[in-house]
């Protein structure tokens, strides 16, 4: 036998000695690490659908369910109830350590759509290309730019200074040094001061099958995206400039009337806003400025990049208490991972406020399934029902149902990430810093005046009030802890308004959690340079 291996092989070398040209042995990459190069509207149209797609993955990640309150628990207005894991460290913040997953991911998914961003930056705006209208090459350009400061904005609340990366990458690079804040702050104002010249108004926008999605980006939310990155610079003057030029381009009104799907069934103008194929200006939401766009993924393939967790996080799950089902107007099944704090359910809302209805905080419950005749029509009792996480009150704004899907794992609706009630609250912010009180109350008067709820004056106008206001009005939309983050108030306020939960309190919160940690296994892999981390941790 071993003399039999020993023929073979001296034949197989021959083989190769005298029968193999030199071209045998050229080498054919199939992959390379270098950026694509786009040349033509198809592979341009590739590239920016990526960019969107990683935007989506951002809002619909389910490898984690608890993601969606990573960036609510531990703040001033909600605590975990049913942790799955990834939110932890954001209650219990002495298990805040540079190994986070949460944080690592933010840093992960960032980097990557600046990456994205990157080669569309560089190959649109290479000399001579053609086969691209001129509108065509600014809206794509203004698109890149758009998402390269979305995504160091992010960074920026998040972890302060980091590296800059302008250019696509061609190899592999482990020397990356962070970039002061203030420079990381010039390339996003820079960024989006572009993308806000480049990019087109909403109304050239369309939502249909033959054009671009109403969810690419417009003018106006670089201009919105600016005026919050300006606030953080403290160009509060710059800022409401911004913030000016949106309210005042008539493109967009609050909604003060019923309008939409469920206008049959009792609801409020505030409510409409938020019910299952409401959110869009198609479909008349007329505050809408960024809508990313989804389908729903049971009846559409690639309808959804991921599994959004939103609505079984936020909502209750009702279901548990003997007599109750799983149906449309309780929004389907969610699972109570997080709850309204104390003081947003009792202390936050003046008496009359439609941002606190029925319809927007469910906090009362029948018995809905027929099985259970004796019970059935009747109002659910609190007495010895748990309200922590099954009968909770909490936000309806991300209700969904699909028929399809009873269990309800995904959230299918569209995600509203801009609309105008932000835009004054950003406004009022910016004129708090300026000293314009008056003006300030007047912003925030906008929205209290369309809730029912009652003026305000300019001797109450603070950066406190302002950021209460945001919870009035974007509870369950806006990211709360970058909110927070981005101010400076995190700590103070969680301490003042939510260091009592009933589970799961917050405990060893410190100054440090007003920036992330810098991800240990991005140090580790930058082996030629220090990539320094952030104070205690």
């Amino acid at each position: 036998m071993k003399l039999l291996i020993y023929i073979f092989s001296v034949l197989g070398g021959v083989a190769i000695l005298f029968g193999c040209k030199k071209s045998y042995l050229a080498e054919t990459p199939y992959s390379s690490y270098s950026p694509a190069t786009l040349t033509d509207s198809l592979g341009f149209e590739a590239a920016v659908d990526g960019m969107y797609y990683q935007v989506s993955l951002y809002y619909t990640y389910s490898t984690h369910q608890g993601w969606p309150s990573v960036w609510q628990v531990g703040t001033d207005v909600a605590f975990a109830t049913q942790p799955e894991g990834i939110e932890v460290p954001y209650y219990n913040y002495a298990t805040l350590i540079s190994t986070d997953a949460a944080a690592d991911e933010e840093w992960t998914w960032a980097y990557q759509l600046i990456s994205d961003a990157n080669n569309i930056i560089a190959n649109v705006e290479k000399p001579g290309l053609t086969g691209l209208g001129t509108s065509t090459v600014a809206d794509i350009d203004g698109e890149a730019h758009f998402m390269r400061g979305y995504a160091y904005e992010q960074l920026a609340i998040c972890f302060g200074g980091v590296p800059l990366v302008t250019q696509p990458l061609t190899g592999p690079k482990t020397n990356f040094v962070r970039a002061s804040l203030d420079s990381v702050n010039a390339l996003i104002a820079s960024d989006l001061q572009f993308a806000a010249g480049a990019l087109p108004d909403i109304t050239a926008v369309p939502s249909n099958s033959a054009g671009k999605l109403y969810g690419r980006a417009n003018k106006y939310m670089a201009m919105q995206l600016l005026a919050e990155c300006y606030i953080r610079m403290k160009e509060f003057s710059q800022a409401e400039a911004e913030t000016q030029a949106i309210i005042g381009s008539g493109r967009f009104s609050l909604v003060h009337t019923r309008y939409g799907v469920h206008t049959s069934l009792p609801g409020d103008p505030f409510s409409d806003m938020f019910v299952y194929g409401n959110q869009r200006r198609s479909q008349g939401n007329t505050e809408a400025i960024w809508v990313l766009e989804q389908q729903n993924p049971n009846t559409t393939a690639g309808g959804s990049s991921g599994s959004g967790q939103q609505r079984r996080n936020w909502g209750a799950a009702y279901y548990k208490e003997t007599g109750m089902a799983i149906c449309d107007s309780l929004g389907g099944r969610g699972i109570g991972r997080m709850r309204l704090s104390n003081w947003v359910l009792y202390n936050l809302y003046d008496s009359g406020d439609m941002r606190n209805s029925e319809w927007n905080i469910r906090r009362h419950y029948w018995y809905n399934d027929p099985t259970h005749p004796t019970l059935y029509g009747q109002p659910v009792p609190y007495d010895n029902s748990d309200t922590i996480y099954i009968l909770c009150p909490h936000t309806t704004k991300w209700y969904c149902f699909d028929p399809n899907d009873v269990f309800g794992y995904a959230t299918i609706k569209d995600y509203m990430i801009m609309r105008l009630g932000e835009t004054y609250l950003l406004q009022a912010e910016a004129q708090v810093g300026e000293g314009h009180l008056a003006d300030a109350a007047a912003s925030i008067n906008a929205l209290r005046t369309r809730a029912g709820a009652p003026a305000v004056t300019s001797s109450e106008m603070t950066l406190d009030f302002v950021l209460d206001e945001r919870a009035r009005e974007l509870i369950g939309e806006e990211n709360r802890r970058m909110t927070l983050m981005r101010t400076g108030t995190l700590v103070n306020r969680v301490l003042a308004l939510n260091s009592t939960s009933v589970v799961n309190p917050v405990t060893n919160i410190t100054s440090k959690a007003l920036l992330l940690p810098i991800p240990q296994n991005e140090i580790y892999l930058n082996k030629d340079a220090m990539l320094t981390q952030n104070p205690g941790y």
